[in-house]
């Protein structure tokens, strides 16, 4: 099937689902085949504007989908699942959920028998066609996951993964993009300390984290080999990287990752 035939339902546009919905315009779904809903109205001024059927009513979107994806947060799904029960097809609709640290077999026993349930874990670089996702099911139809992943191919890279993986895979692969962020206005700070204004240093860092990432995907290098190519004895870089270490850089890494991941497990 052709995603762009699709009717998608997308429950809980927050910044994730702002982000899907956006991503899914761009790759060309029509924005009149899109149902995006939000609790609360007064925020839906933004999505709006792309021309997408938005509102609160999560029933009259489900009704009208073939996919429904559940972006709404932990705390509030069940109350989401509750509403739109009698609504939900089995027959005829395949609900992805996005919500983070609940597992297939939770969303099932608050569904109709038999509803066919994938996870997935997009980012939010959905918005520019960059994410990588991580999906995961549990006895669905092949149809059914090679739709799922026409979904979020669409949107960037897509891998399954196994479920027992997926919350690991929130913090590496979503979380990550926060972490990568503080990654890069730490550098954007230290630039402007060394003589750059904000603007130059923005765009030589951001440019700079993109080149690093382009060598290691395209050559499928490890980041040592790469590294060692422009470390010299006795040179700016590896004093650079020296110091950083000694100062706790990867460790702090390591333990905030941890740290992420703790949190979801609780």
């Amino acid at each position: 099937m052709d995603i762009k035939t699709l009717k998608i339902a997308v429950i809980g546009v927050g910044n994730l689902g702002n982000a899907l919905v956006s991503g899914l315009i761009e790759s060309g779904v029509p924005a009149t085949n899109i149902y995006a809903t939000r609790r609360n109205g007064d925020k839906l001024e933004e999505i709006k504007k792309l021309r997408v059927h938005a509102g609160t009513d999560n029933r009259f979107a489900v009704k009208q989908a073939d996919v429904i994806l559940l972006c709404v947060k932990p705390f509030n799904y069940q109350v989401v699942l509750d509403e739109i029960y009698d609504d939900i097809d089995p027959l005829r609709q395949l609900v992805v959920s996005v919500i983070t640290g609940v597992s297939i077999e939770t969303l099932a026993a608050k569904m109709p028998s038999g509803m066919a349930i994938i996870r997935a874990m997009p980012n939010t670089a959905a918005d520019v066609k960059e994410s990588l996702t991580c999906i995961c099911h549990n006895g669905v139809e092949d149809y059914q996951v090679e739709l799922t992943l026409k979904i979020f191919d669409a949107l960037g890279t897509t891998i399954i993964i196994k479920e027992e993986l997926m919350n690991s895979a929130t913090v590496l692969g979503a979380c990550g993009i926060a972490y990568v962020m503080r990654f890069i206005r730490a550098m954007v700070q230290g630039g402007i300390e060394i003589g750059f204004d904000a603007e130059t240093a923005g765009n030589i860092v951001q440019h700079t984290v993109k080149g690093a990432a382009t060598l290691l995907l395209e050559r499928k290098t490890h980041p040592e080999s790469e590294i060692d190519k422009v470390t010299t004895p006795k040179g700016c870089t590896i004093a650079g990287l020296n110091e950083m270490e000694h100062n706790g850089f990867s460790s702090a890494l390591i333990k905030g990752l941890k740290a992420s991941m703790t949190q979801i497990d609780h």
